[in-house]
């Protein structure tokens, strides 16, 4: 995998909010993730994750203050736009998998990643290269036995397997991923977190956003709490997977289990 460059901030907030209707959805962010880290975004329902991933994607911009003007880098530029950034971060949400036409092929899906598209299109311009870079991404991902099949045909975790080989044929240097392991069963769920490691050893830094615990990787020891659209906790998951912090994170009361480098939650 491609890193790009050294010591560059993946991703630099400064007093970032985002209003709708009148609300703050992110009131006031203060946020910086360095290129080679991974970290896991983790909070309830509402918490302003999916406004996070919004914000990434370009789908919406933070509200302008004309005295304190808000700052959002991605890579180092405040002005980027997400076909700059393509090519360095690839993002898999839950959205994205329904988007597609359910007669694509895993093929058409993968190469699709070059071009931001959902489908590969009449006109675009598809060379030997990006196939053969196709095929072996979906080599790495283990699913080559699926690429002429169709994603009606397919199971849920090797969709999202799909869709993570489509982030990743541009060689980014991060991965961001929106609640992965939603639906997935407990022995796919552990496959995938197998396969996070993998990839975080091989140089790609991930952010995982998700609800759960169990669904973060060994590899990530960086947590980011948010809690009604602000940072609540930001440091190593040693020290904030308490019984304590996660049921003040989640309003109720839970206990915090760990076993094998995974966490639990139990109410």
């Amino acid at each position: 995998m491609v890193i790009y460059g050294s010591g560059m901030k993946m991703l630099e907030m400064k007093d970032v909010s985002v209003v709708r209707n009148g609300k703050k959805i992110l009131d006031s962010i203060d946020l910086s993730i360095e290129e080679n880290e991974s970290v896991a975004i983790i909070g309830c329902n509402g918490s302003g994750k999916t406004t996070l991933i919004k914000l990434l994607r370009g789908e919406i911009r933070p509200f302008y203050n004309e005295e304190s003007p808000a700052v959002m880098k991605i890579f180092g530029d405040p002005y980027w736009n997400i076909f700059d950034v393509r090519s360095k971060m690839g993002i898999v949400s839950m959205d994205l998998q329904s988007r597609f036409e359910d007669d694509t092929t895993v093929s058409e899906v993968i190469v699709s990643g070059f071009f931001g598209s959902l489908d590969v299109f009449r006109g675009m311009t598809v060379t030997e290269e990006m196939i053969s870079k196709a095929h072996d991404t979906a080599v790495m991902m283990g699913i080559d036995d699926l690429l002429d099949r169709t994603l009606d045909g397919l199971s849920l975790g090797e969709m999202r397997r799909a869709l993570i080989a489509r982030a990743l044929v541009t060689d980014p240097s991060t991965l961001v991923m929106d609640e992965p392991m939603t639906g997935l069963d407990i022995t796919m769920a552990s496959k995938f977190r197998k396969m996070f490691d993998i990839l975080i050893d091989s140089g790609v830094s991930l952010v995982i956003v998700t609800h759960s615990l169990e669904d973060i990787p060994d590899r990530i020891d960086r947590i980011i709490m948010m809690k009604g659209g602000k940072i609540f906790a930001d440091g190593k998951k040693t020290s904030l997977f308490t019984s304590k912090i996660i049921s003040d994170l989640y309003d109720d009361d839970i206990k915090v289990k760990h076993n094998n480098g995974t966490y639990h939650m139990h109410l």
